[in-house]
């Protein structure tokens, strides 16, 4: 603990600096900017509608004072949503989209992306927001199942038909899969490039125009396939078909199976006949709660025959099988080429009707900023969104908001990995000196101390604290009975009757007592019932 604290405290007093150094350009670079530092109450609007019911709450980031807006609960669908002052326009120049989402429980299921919403007039109003509201773009991390990706779906109007289409990068990149803070980023150039930055580092590079990188693409294809085409009748597909003049030779059986008994198969011999492959367990006994009324009438479980183990088989001896060689199956006619053969049917190509061009994308403006979601993981945590119209201001926010406070939860995994790592390789050892404590245990001379022995080992198992004691204790349980067996047991002393009577009835009476104490003690060992230990679960 005193390790961590001393590694990241550097970065705590980078992290406040930084952020008094951020405060004082915050205001002038960004056209858009939330800290969340204050409460989202009145600024930040949440659906009132029925299904979404996440509560939204303003919380600090685990292990930091800085805030940010909190995914509250489980299993819950969430939509809330920040008007702009003015309307952002994706037109002209370069605009810088970014967010940091940390997601502190780790994500399963859920999304944690924002949606870049279009003007009301669109059709949408705050208090109804969902997932219908019409938006521009949609940029961030989604998962669930075999969905693994960081999201950038354009919304883009075709000017010939008026319809709005989804239009998502192909390949985009995947989500971290660890519990830090992350910072995403979007460059829109307006040499119609797009860029795609995960913690600063470039993972995607496209351009919006090109069919290679949007699915589907921007500008449509020029032709499409005539929908009223029809495929004439007459039109032959098939470039093989079955010889019309081949006939099925005289010898072909076609009913002659696939396999038939070998007639060169001999009986092994010391082959059981007579011998069933399982027998009744002769050791099982009706339990006393059995009722063969209830239960029905009462059938011993079934063994493996012992007989049976040294033997080449039990039962009635069967010859096996084998292919038959005159098996030839069903006859087809051999296949040659079709001379009516026309090749694969395709529909007529005619001009598509929703076919345009254009030189650069018809972005429609930013007019709101909209998170709607649905997770199955609470603890997504939003910071830091920004709205710029230059790489280097992003880049300047990154610098000062997300990575001091990355830094410092990269140190505390590393450290928490580094004692993840130490206790596991601490249960790995114990595991190899418990599994020969037991094999100790089963050693011939040491049987009378068995018991003692199993009961030392599992206190072990249950405080693995004790594990160095346990073993110093059956070391000196085999040193001792090493030390009888070498020098034998305590010789009792030769009596003087008549000097010492009393004395010598005190030694009968204490060599009685050793040797009814072994007695005892070799009865105990003999009765004792057979116990359980972790080698027989």
């Amino acid at each position: 603990m005193e390790e961590t604290k001393r590694r990241t405290l550097p970065y705590v007093f980078l992290l406040l600096i930084s952020s008094f150094a951020f405060q004082l350009l915050a205001s002038t670079d960004a056209t858009f900017y939330e800290s969340f530092d204050e409460a989202f109450d009145g600024r930040w609007i949440a659906s009132e509608k029925e299904e979404y019911e996440g509560v939204w709450k303003h919380s600090k980031s685990e292990g930091h004072d800085d805030y940010g807006l909190l995914v509250s609960e489980k299993a819950r669908k969430y939509a809330i949503v920040k008007e702009l002052d003015e309307p952002v326009k994706l037109k002209d120049g370069t605009v810088v989209l970014q967010f940091e989402t940390r997601l502190q429980n780790g994500l399963e299921c859920g999304g944690a992306y924002l949606k870049y919403l279009r003007p009301q007039e669109a059709g949408w109003e705050p208090k109804g927001f969902d997932n219908e509201s019409p938006y521009s773009i949609m940029f961030g991390p989604d998962k669930c199942g075999a969905t693994n990706k960081v999201h950038f779906i354009l919304k883009h109007k075709n000017p010939k038909t008026g319809e709005f289409v989804e239009h998502h990068v192909k390949f985009p990149p995947s989500v971290p899969s660890d519990k830090l803070s992350h910072v995403y980023t979007a460059i829109l150039k307006p040499d119609n490039e797009l860029q795609i930055l995960i913690d600063g580092e470039e993972k995607k590079k496209v351009n919006f125009l090109s069919s290679e990188d949007f699915e589907p693409a921007l500008i449509p294809a020029k032709t499409i396939p005539d929908p009223d085409d029809k495929k004439p009748a007459d039109w032959d597909e098939r470039a093989k078909i079955p010889d019309p003049d081949a006939t099925k030779p005289d010898d072909w059986d076609e009913d002659a199976p696939m396999e038939i008994e070998d007639a060169e198969a001999v009986k092994p011999e010391g082959w059981l006949d007579d011998e069933p492959e399982e027998i009744e367990d002769p050791e099982a006994a009706k339990p006393e709660d059995w009722d063969d009324e209830e239960d029905g009438e009462w059938e011993a479980p079934k063994i493996e025959n012992p007989k049976c183990e040294d033997a080449p088989g039990c039962g009635v001896w069967k010859r096996p099988m084998k292919r038959n060689p005159a098996y030839k199956g069903k006859w087809h006619a051999p296949l040659i080429d079709n001379p009516n053969y026309k090749g694969i049917w395709k529909p007529q190509q005619i001009p598509n009707p929703a076919y345009f061009e254009l030189d650069k994308p018809d972005f429609e403006p930013i007019a709101a900023i909209g998170i709607e979601i649905w997770t199955m993981q609470d603890g997504i945590l939003f910071d830091n969104i920004l709205i710029a119209s230059d790489e280097k201001v992003a880049e300047t926010y990154r610098q000062t908001t997300w990575k001091p406070k990355f830094e410092v939860e990269k140190e505390k995994q590393k450290a928490e990995e580094e004692t993840s790592s130490l206790s596991d390789s601490l249960k790995g050892f114990q595991k190899v000196v418990f599994d020969q404590l037991y094999k100790i245990a089963d050693i011939p001379f040491l049987q009378n101390h068995k018991f003692k022995i199993l009961d030392l080992i599992e206190k072990a198992e249950k405080q693995p604290n004790l594990t160095v004691g346990v073993l110093v204790s059956v070391v000196v349980i085999i040193f001792t009975v090493l030390l009888k067996l070498l020098f034998g047991g305590k010789k009792p002393a030769k009596a003087k009757v008549s000097v010492e009577p009393k004395k010598e009835e005190a030694t009968e009476v204490s060599n009685n007592e050793d040797s009814s104490e072994e007695k005892e003690q070799n009865e105990d060992t003999t009765a004792a019932p057979r116990r359980r230990t972790r080698r027989d679960t």
